[in-house]
């Protein structure tokens, strides 16, 4: 049973992820038995390396301003989002991978991997954002490090369609971006480096595709630890349920 869960979870879990996804399946057995269990079948979780960065800021380009402060909370989705840049090394050349996360849920709203780190990834990125979301957010703050992608007029033109406006963080200061770049820690240490990859990356095609079943996993079966060990579609999904009871309650006074 349990390494079934593990198996089904990217091979990923520690003994409390494993512990709360087999509570979450009807299992009943304890921490420490599934810590036990887990080294009596050889298997473990994984941890995250540190990240190499990726940002390339152009000295010449205006910044916008810093809106978030360091300050990653939200009180509701699509008050804040977080995006950057990663890498992942393929025989075929480096395919490059952007996030957009929404903050309150950790839910991936938008995402592109591609051959270059050029402004279309990121402005892919947001068309996904955008459909999943809604076309027009205002309100949204979108936060990211100085990389000329995200320092482009063009970004912000974007942004602005669907109504949300742009922050950047200090250069090369990884605190200020500091929730992208763990979910980009999360994918390195998941996917790309994770013990169920199927071997070296070849081309930026297979990191596309698997990468679409990792964020599928992420967004919907991860538990995440911030979220009461909830995945971030259940969380939203409590969210709005609990917006709807009040709304109701209201209407009936």
């Amino acid at each position: 049973m349990l390494r079934s869960l593990w198996e089904d979870n990217f091979r990923v879990y520690g003994a409390r992820k494993l512990w709360k996804a087999a509570k979450r399946a009807g299992h009943d057995v304890g921490r420490d038995q599934v810590a036990r269990l887990m080294r009596a079948e050889g298997i473990e979780g994984v941890r995250r390396t540190k990240r190499v960065r990726t940002t390339k800021p152009d000295p010449a380009a205006a910044r916008h301003p810093d809106l978030v402060k360091r300050d990653f909370t939200a009180t509701g989705p699509n008050q804040l989002w977080v995006t950057d840049l990663t890498f992942v090394p393929t025989f075929a050349g480096i395919a490059y991978v952007c996030f957009i996360v929404d903050v309150f849920s950790r839910m991936i709203v938008g995402w592109r991997v591609a051959s270059n780190m050029r402004t279309e990834m990121v402005l892919d990125a947001i068309e996904m954002a955008r459909w999943s979301r809604g076309t027009q957010l205002e309100g949204l703050r979108c936060h990211s490090d100085a990389g000329s992608q995200f320092t482009s007029l063009r970004y912000g033109e974007r942004l602005a369609e669907i109504g949300a406006v742009p922050s950047i963080g200090t250069v090369g200061d990884s605190y200020d971006n500091a929730l992208a770049e763990t979910v980009n820690g999360y994918c390195k240490a998941e996917l790309i480096r994770g013990p169920a990859r199927p071997g070296p990356w070849r081309t930026v095609d297979d990191v596309e595709l698997a990468t679409l079943g990792w964020v599928h996993w992420h967004n919907h079966q991860r538990l995440h630890g911030y979220l009461d060990d909830l995945p971030p579609t259940e969380f939203e999904g409590r969210f709005y349920a609990t917006q709807q009871g009040e709304s109701a309650l209201v209407e009936i006074k």
